[in-house]
């Protein structure tokens, strides 16, 4: 049984593994089907020389092909007898897998690839390398789609050398050329050293995993007790402005009760007033029309008596005489209202800022990542870029705002914004809409006779004198004139000398607390100012106008 698969195997063409056709056996003794091997020889014969396949023999010339006539007729034969003509699919290369370089028709599995040949290799072809001591130095590895990464792009060899003072790769002919003098030693030899490297940086891959997997146990924990508290704390904020509504809402029906009160206390009161009015007016009509009379009697001793009676006349004490004076009467109340509503909101323009920064501090103890280098290009830098606009909100009155909120200009007449606890209400400035944290660039064209390009945070004053960008420890300003350029913050000003653009280039990275500033003219850019610090909040782009003359612009370019 042994001897009878043998000799199925034997009919075999080791090239495109089915039965042989036309089988023709070489000078070595291999035998195959004729189209397999001449196909194998053409592509030979641009080297003139020409080899077996399994065995590597060499032949020069190339031998003239004989049909095989005893393979033919057992061939034939065992046609007859049912012998399988091609392997199960599931020996077959798919898409995901290594294929055999050697099958010429249908490609096989490869199971193993070899380095010194860079070739992968089926089952079957594979023999030669176990059955040849030609192939006894080679080195065999699991099937590998990179094999042709091991060859020179420029001379087309096996790289066997690595350059340590290029730290790469590189074949023989190129440490005669371009690596002539360098530190060169065999892949092998560098492969060696590397390999002691190999411990303790698995020691600390395996510490760095063991510390995530306490993170990765450690956070969902973290997530829990921040929506606790994020629960909670909305909760009793929305019980504290509940109850701030509330006593708002009771002071409102109390004033408003107390003026109805008022108002028909009054009412009434002016209403007896009118009544007593009119009952001395009917009064006061009798006595005249009986004085009227008694003027026209004759009789002097009846005139006597009667006017004795009629002329004791006296005013009523409660007598109402009303007095020209302006109609004021409640407006004092609005007034007095007014006033309470002007300090509430001043408080709440104070007060806010400090409970927004106390929920922006909020945060996940994580290991901060490694800081990245600044880009060294402009193109790099445009890797960064967002997109800047203005938010309305912010904006002071007299700025305009246009380009789709991306361009602010400053003018004389005030504009018509609606009124926002946001608003800078002292100077003429605006903040984007953008919450910036990671790494960002920006860029910004300025116009007129200066322009202040700032960043801040959100919680900046809108109402004091200190809302002014760079005048305060939440805001950094740069001042764009004509002539020169001023770095701003805190009410600290460092003249900075730099060539003049109209164009200026912000880079920020948030994490790594890096705010920059260029000068840019076409593609170049001057770097103008750079600040090293920790930023504690999200931060947001700005401008401020340039007060001393009208029409100071910036508007921020689309990348």
């Amino acid at each position: 049984m042994a001897q009878q698969g043998f000799k199925c195997e034997m009919l075999r063409c080791s090239i495109c593994l089915d039965l042989l056709k036309d089988p023709v056996t070489i000078p070595c003794g291999h035998s195959y089907c004729m189209s397999c091997i001449r196909s194998h020889w053409d592509v030979e014969d641009q080297r003139g020389m020409h080899s077996c396949p399994q065995c590597r023999e060499t032949f020069i010339p190339r031998p003239k092909l004989v049909k095989n006539t005893a393979f033919a007729e057992l061939v034939e034969e065992k046609k007859k007898t049912g012998l399988q003509t091609a392997p199960p699919d599931h020996f077959y290369a798919g898409p995901e897998d290594v294929a055999c370089d050697f099958c010429r028709a249908r490609k096989l599995k490869a199971v193993k690839s070899c380095l010194q040949c860079l070739a992968s290799f089926c089952e079957k072809h594979l023999q030669p390398h176990f059955e040849s001591t030609a192939f006894e130095k080679h080195k065999l590895v699991d099937p590998s789609k990179q094999l042709q990464e091991n060859i020179c792009a420029h001379h087309g060899e096996v790289m066997r050398i690595f350059c340590r003072t290029d730290q790469q790769c590189i074949c023989s002919l190129c440490s005669l050329e371009e690596h002539r003098g360098h530190d060169t030693v065999s892949a092998a030899a560098e492969r060696t050293e590397r390999q002691k490297q190999l411990t303790p940086s698995r020691q600390n891959i395996q510490q760095r995993f063991q510390k995530r997997e306490e993170d990765v146990k450690l956070l969902p924990q973290e997530v829990k007790a921040i929506s606790r508290s994020a629960d909670k704390a909305v909760t009793d904020c929305e019980n504290i402005f509940s109850e701030l509504i509330g006593l708002l809402q009771k002071k409102s029906s109390d004033i408003k009760q107390q003026i109805r009160n008022q108002k028909e206390a009054e009412v009434n009161r002016a209403k007896e007033l009118l009544r007593k009015l009119d009952q001395e007016i009917t009064e006061l009509k009798t006595k005249d029309a009986e004085l009227d009379r008694l003027s026209q009697t004759e009789d002097h001793t009846q005139f006597l008596r009667i006017f004795s009676l009629l002329s004791d006349f006296s005013e009523s004490a409660d007598s109402f005489y009303p007095k020209q004076r302006p109609l004021r009467h409640f407006e004092d109340v609005t007034t007095a209202v007014g006033e309470m509503k002007e300090k509430l909101r001043s408080v709440l323009l104070e007060e806010w800022p400090k409970i927004s920064r106390a929920v922006a501090e909020v945060d996940v103890l994580l290991p901060q990542p490694e800081p990245q280098p600044e880009p060294e290009s402009r193109a790099g830098f445009l890797k960064h870029s967002c997109r800047i606009t203005l938010d309305p909100n912010t904006v002071n009155v007299h700025l305009l705002l246009s380009e789709g909120n991306r361009k602010a200009t400053y003018m004389y007449r005030k504009q018509r914004y609606p009124e926002h606890a946001e608003r800078f209400l002292h100077r003429s400035q605006v903040l984007s809409r953008e919450r910036l944290t990671g790494r960002h660039y920006w860029e910004v064209e300025w116009g007129g006779s200066g322009a202040y390009i700032a960043v801040a945070y959100k919680d900046i004053s809108r109402a004091t004198d200190g809302s002014e960008f760079g005048h305060n420890d939440l805001s950094s300003a740069l001042f764009c004139g004509s002539s020169s350029y001023i770095f701003i913050h805190n009410s600290v000003s460092t003249s900075i000398s730099g060539p003049y653009s109209s164009r200026i280039g912000v880079y920020l990275d948030h994490k790594a607390g890096i705010l920059s500033f260029y000068s840019i003219v076409s593609d170049a850019m001057t770097l103008l100012h750079r600040v090293q610090t920790t930023f504690t909040q999200p931060l947001y782009a700005g401008f401020r106008a340039y007060h001393f003359f009208f029409g100071s612009t910036a508007e921020f370019c689309e990348l």
